[in-house]
């Protein structure tokens, strides 16, 4: 065991999503450790994050939360570079960084700031994580747009290459890392897994819909998640293979980003074209009040211990994402038992095995992923148990918390 360190992340907006996930496992895992850990972030709202970011299990500190999140829905890449900087800037000056006495940064999502921290504290090792590089993440554009982002774009490149050391979350977001930043090619990022944590599971509190079927999506509501081809496939059963049967489609929802609120109502949208009855609901209680003739019902912002009882309701995870960097959602499904079915690539290709824990299936083939869901409706119960039995060891034995942990302690 190498001796403790202080290891100070520094992570944009701490909200519900795999990023967060992963950056909550890995300092509560180096915690378990025997390491010192604090966080830096520019936003958390105690009612949109994980518990232990605002429990006390982790040291939190919100700084630099003066520049918006964006400028009339825009500039979104520029006030997130002000913000971290202002972050850094902020505790820099008020003295607060020097007093941790840090010996190891973690920075992700944004590198923008990582040539900062080397000038203002160069005594610390700095690792940067790559989910995935944010040029391929920014939405497309005209002429206008290209010329907008190239400076962000080589600010990226440079940036990213400060670090002293730097990590990827699959061998997927390895290759792209490598075919997306040529200047860095002398460089080794290594592969660091998310995690989930294979101990410490929520409880259920048991079936939602004791006589309902349950296909299940848990995805942030965002368009590049494509949740809208579990809908499609599921309008492929017939009616009757549909009888007894919810598709719910949960996951993160934040009334304060724009393409929630729309992606929401385009889903909405879409049932209602494909007349599936639809609902939303975003509490225990009234989820369990929708009436049974709802077929597709959304469920906005789910915390851990609603997951949880998802999972436990669930005969499948309908899990959509095309290049999904890596896919944590799938782990969670495979430890609860459940089987998955998911995009023939990204990051799952590396989590769910064909056959074995799950489906791997074409996204432009959506008559392949119905086929699958009807396969899972009239399947016999102990073929599925077998593939969630088969899917949680291969969890517990290959992407524990503990695991993740140990590998960022050799990276710092």
């Amino acid at each position: 065991m190498p001796p403790p360190q202080h290891v100070v992340f520094f992570h944009p907006d701490l909200g519900i999503g795999g990023a967060e996930r992963l950056i909550i496992d890995a300092a509560v895992g180096l915690q378990d450790r025997g390491h010192k850990v604090t966080i830096f972030t520019s936003h958390r709202d105690p009612t949109h994050c994980f518990d232990e970011a605002r429990d006390g299990t982790l040291d939190v500190r919100v700084r630099g939360n003066v520049v918006p999140p964006s400028i009339l829905g825009r500039f979104a890449i520029l006030c997130a570079i002000l913000r971290q900087v202002h972050l850094i800037l902020q505790i820099v000056y008020t003295g607060e960084l020097r007093a941790l006495k840090p010996s190891a940064f973690v920075v992700d999502q944004l590198s923008a700031g990582v040539p900062l921290l080397r000038w203002v504290y160069p005594p610390a090792r700095l690792l940067f994580y790559c989910h995935f590089p944010d040029k391929l993440l920014a939405q497309k554009g005209g002429l206008l747009k290209r010329v907008y982002r190239y400076p962000f774009d080589a600010l990226e490149s440079w940036s990213t290459g400060c670090a002293d050391g730097i990590v990827v979350n699959s061998n997927f977001t390895l290759g792209v890392f490598a075919s997306v930043f040529p200047r860095l090619k002398d460089r080794k990022p290594r592969v660091v897994y998310p995690c989930v944590d294979t101990k410490n599971t929520p409880e259920s509190t048991g079936h939602l819909w004791p006589n309902t079927r349950v296909l299940l999506s848990i995805n942030r509501f965002e368009r590049k998640k494509d949740i809208g081809l579990a809908i499609r496939a599921f309008a492929r059963l017939s009616e009757a293979e549909r009888t007894n049967t919810r598709l719910v489609i949960a996951g993160g929802y934040d009334a304060r980003v724009p393409e929630n609120v729309q992606y929401h109502n385009e889903l909405a949208a879409l049932a209602e074209s494909l007349r599936l009855a639809h609902a939303t609901a975003r509490t225990i209680v009234s989820a369990q009040a929708i009436p049974a003739n709802i077929q597709v019902l959304f469920l906005l912002s789910v915390p851990s211990g609603l997951k949880a009882t998802l999972l436990a309701s669930a005969r499948l995870l309908v899990y959509t994402p095309r290049n999904e960097h890596f896919g944590i959602v799938p782990l969670e499904a495979m430890l609860a038992g459940v089987p998955v079915l998911s995009a023939n690539e990204g990051g799952p290709t590396e989590t769910v095995v064909e056959g074995e824990t799950g489906w791997l299936r074409d996204v432009g083939a959506v008559e392949e992923w119905t086929r699958v869901m009807r396969g899972v409706l009239e399947g016999d119960e102990k073929g599925l148990r077998g593939m969630g039995r088969r899917g949680r060891e291969r969890v517990v034995e290959l992407f524990s918390k503990e695991r993740m942990a140990k590998r960022f302690e050799e990276e710092l």
